[in-house]
């Protein structure tokens, strides 16, 4: 499989690694602290990272974390390009769908389809056809920061899935093993005992890109 050219970057500025972090886990204090320390959160990169984490911890968060952050000098205006009013995307949800979940898409789409038919719709056209498809974050990162917030509410079953899909998305074992690092350095261990586990596994994994 040919890598993805957003696998030579670095892989992700720590501020937005712990703004998902501390948006996630609700630590407002750390959350100030963290965008007095780094003007460059007032940026396109840090409105997406914080707007697609209503999938993860839900819209009351964002709303007090946009608060919070407004309060600490806030994540800049965003741009008429910014302002996509689309409906929700299915066509486009359901190839990032597919290249996150690769041979296993047909059986997670059908599994969310047994849960409810309209909570399949909302996974693929809202979820990954109208947020995780937005431009300002490439899928790899999105991917990432996808895990930064699994591992805060220790959601280890979907945190493998998207650790595989990181790794489908230009992700490089190096990158897991890196933000697994800095995971460790913001969290009490019983806290990452399952999800750093998640990480080494698909890190050591001889099949993952590396």
């Amino acid at each position: 499989m040919a890598t993805d050219p957003e696998a030579t970057r670095p892989l992700l500025e720590r501020e937005l690694v712990e703004l998902t972090l501390w948006t996630t886990l609700g630590d407002w204090t750390a959350l100030a602290e963290l965008r007095r320390g780094h003007p460059g959160l007032a940026s396109l990169r840090g409105r997406e990272a914080l707007l697609q984490l209503h999938l993860f911890c839900g819209f009351p968060r964002i709303v007090e974390a946009f608060g919070v952050l407004g309060d600490a000098g806030g994540l800049g205006d965003p741009g008429p390009d910014e302002q996509r009013a689309e409906a929700d995307r299915p066509d486009a949800g359901r190839e990032l769908f597919d290249r996150i979940y690769a041979g296993q898409a047909e059986r997670v789409a059908g599994l969310l389809g047994d849960y409810h038919p309209d909570f399949q719709g909302w996974i693929l056209g809202h979820a990954y056809g109208r947020v995780l498809s937005r431009p300002g974050l490439s899928p790899r990162e999105r991917e990432l920061l996808a895990c930064v917030a699994l591992t805060a509410t220790d959601q280890h079953r979907q945190l493998a899935s998207h650790v595989r899909g990181a790794l489908r998305c230009g992700a490089s074992r190096r990158d897991l093993l890196e933000l697994l690092q800095i995971l460790e350095e913001r969290l009490p261990a019983e806290r990452l005992e399952r999800s750093a586990a998640v990480f080494r596994r698909f890190s050591m994994d001889e099949g993952a890109e590396t």
